[in-house]
Parts: C-alpha cells; structure tokens; sequence
C-alpha cells in the first residue's frame, strides 16, 4: 500500500498544511510519497525530504507548474496514480480545487475533510456543519481524501528520504494566472497563527474592529479573524472570515470578541486548545464552548484586556 501525498506550496517553501496531511497519511499506514509539483522548487522537494515517514518525494519542475492550476496538476496525478492506494492533500482552497477533479476523471468518490482515521478504508469526517460526525468506508480503489489538517498534529523531522525527478505531463493549457492579488500583512497568517483574536457584529462596525481589536493582537502577536456576519456587513475583508465558509483554524488561543457563536462560525474554530469569549449576552452559544467566558461590555472590557497586558 502506497500514499500519494499533494505538497501546497509556492516554489520556495511548502504550506504548513502538508506536514498535517502527511501526518494523516501516517494514521493510514504505509509508504508514503509526497509530490511537489512547480517551477524552480527543487528547494521545496528538499525540505519535504527531511520530514518524518516520508519513504521518498517525486519532484516535477517544470515552467507550466509555476502557478499551480488544477488543470495541469490533475494531469500530472493522473500519469502517476497507478500504484497508489491514495491520493491525499489538505483541505484548502488549493486541494478543494484539485482532488475533485482527479477522483472525478479516476471515476471514484472523493471523502472529504477527514478529521480521523479509522483504518486504510474507513475514515471519520464532519457532517452538518460538525454537529455530527459520519464514519465513511470506501470500497475504490483508489481513495481520493482531503484532509482537514486542524484534525492532524503536523508530522515531524528527521527524516532523510530521497527525491525523485518525475517527468511533467504535456501543458493542458486550459487555463492561464493572469494575475494575483495578495494581502500582504505582518501579522501571522490565520490558517497557521497560534494566537488569533475574532471579532463579530458586536464590535458594530469596521472602525470600532480596526481600534479595539488590532491593538490587543499587537500586544498578543495575533492574527485577526472575523466571524461571518462582520464579513457581510463589511468590516474586513472576506479572508479574515473563520467558518464553515472560511478558514478552519485550530490555534492554542482563539479569542471571540463580539460573536454570539453562531453554528457555522463554532464549526471553524472549536478545536482551538483554548477558547475565550467576550460577549454582553450570557446566554450567547459561544459561550457553551469556551474555555474561559467574560461577560461584560466589549467596548470596555477590550481596552481593559490591553492595558493589563501593557
């Protein structure tokens, strides 16, 4: 039994979410091979070489690979998947868009999100926003699974396996990058900040999220997040939003400023190690998860919270 893992990476370094696929791949059992697929990211295939139960890494590098398209990569899977028990990646926006392609031309289902593994065909994943969870056993092949990579403590180092030039599939050229906008911030990423401050409808609007909440995230070298309802009424943009429809993050501190706790917002972070809720309403569903709960005025007790960590 053979695991092909998808390293998400940007030609220099791999995301951090690899580590946790791998990890996953590891709960399955048996060899694993991780295939890192770009332009000039013979670096990344090096660093992935060091990692933990990692049996050998496949490095196609070719020019038509830079941008990471789904089109192009779902060729190159399909060259190279025979042989191979699984196809696994993280899920992210970046396996969302590739692994549905690749079970649906290898005419197989895909499992998503599994948060556990049960043994090589039978995995655990969330249903229903995370209200309730399905046990699922594939009899394919071939199984094609995104892993939800909060569910996986990353995979460690130590390892020194070898990397293996693979030769790239032809250019489908259905699709071109024209171009990519990206939010440039000092603050942590927020799928893999350890410490991330939300804030919901309760901080009112965008200013009033900018002056209570930026600087409590400077005094905890946070991240910022944002429940869904403040993304709608526009407070900050759509990439801060944490959710069913947003990010999944899994950090050692998650701090809910102003979020009743609304259940698409609760199945994006519950699984952080520490939650706290500030919240006026004590009856608020936040508060039915949080480790620590503090009922009280956001607009005074924010400040409060920044003045005693000066």
């Amino acid at each position: 039994m053979t695991i092909l893992v998808i390293a998400e990476h940007d030609n220099t370094a791999f995301k951090a979410a690899t580590l946790n696929t791998i990890a996953a791949a590891q709960k399955i059992g048996g060899e694993i091979h991780v295939l890192v697929a770009g332009a000039n990211c013979a670096g990344v295939a090096q660093q992935l070489a060091t990692v933990q139960g990692v049996a050998k890494v496949r490095l196609a590098d070719a020019a038509h690979y830079a941008s990471h398209t789904a089109e192009n990569l779902t060729a190159l899977i399909l060259a190279n998947a025979a042989g191979y028990s699984h196809v696994l990646a993280p899920a992210t926006t970046f396996g969302k868009n590739l692994l549905p392609r690749v079970a649906a031309l290898l005419d197989v289902a895909q499992i998503s999100e599994i948060i556990g593994v049960e043994s090589q065909d039978t995995f655990v994943r969330p249903i229903y926003a995370g209200n309730a969870l399905a046990t699922v056993r594939s009899a394919d092949p071939v199984k094609v699974i995104t892993v939800r990579t909060t569910a996986f403590d990353p995979a460690g180092t130590g390892g020194a396996a070898p990397v293996e030039d693979l030769a790239p599939a032809a250019d489908t050229a259905q699709s071109r990058l024209q171009s990519r906008e990206l939010t440039k911030s000092e603050r942590p990423e927020l799928g893999a900040a350890t410490i991330i401050v939300s804030g919901g409808r309760g901080l009112g609007n965008g200013d009033n999220y900018r002056k209570l909440l930026e600087p409590l995230a400077d005094k905890l070298g946070a991240a910022l997040g944002a429940s869904r309802a403040a993304v709608d009424a526009g407070f900050v943009p759509n990439d801060y939003q944490v959710g069913q429809t947003g990010k999944v993050v899994a950090p050692q501190l998650y701090i809910a400023v102003g979020i009743s706790g609304a259940i698409q917002h609760l199945a994006g972070m519950k699984d952080s190690k520490v939650i706290v809720a500030i919240n006026k309403d004590p009856d608020a569903p936040i508060f039915q998860i949080a480790d620590y709960g503090l009922v009280g005025d956001l607009f005074e007790t924010v400040p409060e919270l920044v003045s005693a960590l000066s």
